[in-house]
């Protein structure tokens, strides 16, 4: 008998929570339409989404400069690539990956188009 009682105590309990939750969230979202909020949040998450490093995070993941050569990137990338291997922190490593992998598409393009010019 006290179990039942229970059990109909915790399913008309969570019942009002989920009425309550959504209820809120949609004052919520009424909230942040008015102040545009919401379409800012909107731009934030598009940006973010895209989770494409700029050039310029990608030098400063590898500790790199402008002026950097590409075989000073390459010494600055295994240098940190293996250190990171060797502590175990995978993030680390792949967002030294990551930059490196972004300044390669930099260089490459340098390169393409020096020799565009070059003919």
């Amino acid at each position: 008998m006290a179990a039942k009682i229970l059990a109909n105590l915790i399913v008309m309990g969570s019942g009002i929570l989920v009425r309550a939750f959504a209820q809120a969230y949609r004052q919520a979202l009424a909230n942040a339409s008015k102040s545009g909020v919401a379409q800012e949040t909107l731009q934030n998450v598009a940006h973010k989404g895209s989770k494409i490093m700029t050039e310029q995070e990608a030098r400063q993941i590898l500790g790199v400069s402008e002026r950097s050569t590409w075989e000073e990137i390459l010494q600055r990338y295994d240098n940190l690539f293996e250190s990171n291997a060797k502590n175990g922190s995978f993030y680390l490593q792949s967002k030294v990956h990551r930059a490196k992998e972004r300044l390669e598409d930099v260089y490459r393009g340098k390169d393409e188009g020096s020799e565009d010019q070059k003919t």
